[in-house]
């Protein structure tokens, strides 16, 4: 395969080591039997004690040379193998970093962590195996079949008849498990998506009581998995009886032929051992080749699946020698930006133009499906424009080195995630390296340090995975500090103030206006209360903007935006 072909070029010196240990092991399991026969045919039969001792210490080095070679095998096997799925795992990783939405949506999450875990573990089987039989089972079988030939011509003719049938079951076998490990893997996706849907969304299930409705669907998951797996298992088990009858017809046929031959003085008893050593070595090589083939489609289809994640070209690419600084500072603009999914048809942003300059905070709000955490979606690059141009201090954004683009945003996500590890480790993911003041300082803006404080370790007390044990609005004023010590030129808060009270509210909003004087501030908002502040709200429906003005501008001009505020405000607040 050339994904492992690929990765073992890195590994030159450990596979030529690799190469020379299989000789050392066909050393012993062919020397072996050849001094065996000498001691019964020349030592025992003339009663030469000499002799049986003098071949007795060849065994003895021999073993000792075989004993070094196997352990040298098993050694440079498991560190290649090892290795090679390390590196697979680290550039399947990579490579994901560089992945946009769409090719994240594409694969899936869980397809994702299959390819990443149980793909590359198939891989680290197969490499083991290959390198532990593939290159010992040609030695083995071609000089086994060497000294079957010297020490008798009519018994290797047992050997000729029964290799055929081997090769054939081998082949049958190989083109019958394909299919069926492409289909173990896919269900095996299935099986993860469903674990990881159930284990995140628990306090869903348990709310609406649906938890036998899940159980049941895991249980039919697993229970498909499972016997796609048995059917593998069951064609996988013929393999190793069928070897053995085969190798049993021969033997009883050479007792049969080397009776007579004996008999003859044709073939000494001690020729005979060793011709049945030799011909049990050459078929046992023939059957562990036979079990590098039956695990080779399995191994194919993992490769193939890591093989179609090395190879996507993510949508979203970063410019060579894209631009790092600008001159200017603070403004942005879009400039009739109409937006369509990959895989979509029907465009869900539709010439949307707008500006934004320094000290402005501009907000964004709609009916759910409007378009509104899709538009700032497009700034950071997670997708690109279909027509029109973002522009950010007069440079379009697809123009930027990617790491520089996002360095200048502060991006609240709507769906809070927070890592595990140390609140100061979850803030300073905004800024590396910042200090202790830097946290204080964002976690008072954010108000988080409230909260913070009277935790036992203050910044230095653990977030659970997922956040857990800490509430929601505590994971908002987290995620907004988080994007505050970094002290961006762009601020893009994607519906981040809906888990807080109104007072909390609105303390935050008076202290980001202070903290934001000098950046650009967008506001994804549901709630009317959290932007009537804003220097401009546009209002979007449909992806269109039906709607652009101050707060009480737009009660007198937008309907939309009227209907919002009524469902929201007072009569007090709205006059």
């Amino acid at each position: 395969m050339k994904l492992i072909l690929q990765y073992l070029k890195n590994y030159k010196k450990l596979l030529i080591l690799n190469v020379v240990s299989v000789f050392g092991f066909a050393l012993v399991e062919l020397g072996i039997p050849t001094i065996i026969a000498k001691i019964i045919d020349q030592g025992i039969a003339n009663s030469d004690i000499l002799y049986i001792r003098k071949m007795g210490l060849f065994m003895v080095i021999i073993s000792i040379l075989g004993v070094c070679g196997t352990i040298l095998l098993g050694y440079c096997s498991a560190k290649i193998s090892t290795s090679i799925t390390r590196d697979i795992r680290n550039n399947i990783f990579e490579k994901s970093q560089k992945f946009s939405h769409s090719e994240y949506d594409k694969f899936g999450i869980s397809s994702m962590i299959t390819r990443t875990t149980n793909d590359a573990f198939q891989l680290q089987q197969f490499v083991n195996i290959l390198l532990r039989t593939a290159l010992i089972t040609p030695v083995m079988f071609i000089v086994s079949l060497v000294m079957i030939i010297r020490t008798s011509v009519s018994l290797s003719l047992v050997l000729a008849i029964t290799v055929p049938f081997i090769v054939v079951g081998v082949v049958i076998l190989a083109k019958r498990s394909h299919p069926i490990s492409e289909e173990q893997q896919k269900g095996l996706d299935k099986l993860n998506r469903i674990s990881r849907e159930n284990l995140t969304g628990i306090r869903v299930i348990r709310a609406f009581g649906n938890d036998k409705h899940e159980t049941k669907r895991f249980l039919e998951t697993n229970n498909e998995y499972t016997n796609v797996s048995k059917r593998l298992f069951k064609l996988m088990v013929f393999a190793q009886p069928g070897f053995f009858f085969l190798l049993n017809l021969a033997v009883l046929a050479i007792f049969w032929i080397s009776s007579n031959m004996i008999n003859t003085g044709d073939l000494q008893v001690g020729q005979l051992v060793a011709f049945l050593d030799y011909l049990f070595h050459a078929m046992f090589s023939l059957m562990l080749f036979s079990f590098v083939f039956v695990m080779y489609p399995k191994a194919q289809v993992s490769a193939d699946r890591i093989q179609e994640v090395l190879d996507e070209e993510p949508l979203i690419k970063n410019p060579e020698n894209g631009i790092e600084y600008t001159k200017g500072k603070g403004h942005i603009e879009f400039d009739n930006v109409t937006f369509i999914y990959p895989d979509g048809e029907e465009p869900v942003l539709k010439d949307i133009s707008f500006t934004a300059k320094i000290g402005e905070t501009v907000a964004f709000i709609g009916s759910t499906g409007s378009g509104k955490s899709t538009l700032i979606n497009l700034i950071p690059r997670f997708y690109d424009v279909t027509k029109g141009s973002i522009k950010i201090n007069g440079v379009d954004v697809r123009d930027y080195d990617l790491k520089s683009l996002r360095k200048k945003i502060g991006f609240i996500p709507q769906k809070t995630l927070l890592f595990t590890g140390s609140i100061g480790t979850n803030i300073r993911f905004g800024k590396k390296g910042a200090d202790e003041l830097e946290l204080e300082n964002s976690a008072k803006i954010s108000q988080a340090y409230e909260f913070i404080s009277k935790k036992p370790k203050k910044f230095d007390d653990l977030i659970s995975e997922g956040g857990a044990n800490v509430s929601g609005g505590q994971k908002q004023r987290l995620s907004i500090a988080r994007a505050i010590v970094r002290r961006p030129e762009l601020y893009i808060f994607d519906d981040s103030f809906s888990a807080l009270d109104f007072k909390t509210d609105a303390v935050l909003r008076a202290k980001l206006k202070e903290e934001t004087k000098e950046s650009i501030v967008l506001i994804v908002a549901q709630r009317i209360s959290s932007i009537m502040d804003a220097d401009k709200i546009i209002v979007l429906n449909e992806g269109e903007v039906v709607g652009v003005g101050k707060h009480k501008e737009l009660l007198k001009n937008c309907e939309i935006y009227h209907e919002i505020a009524t469902s929201q405000l007072t009569k007090e607040e709205l006059s």
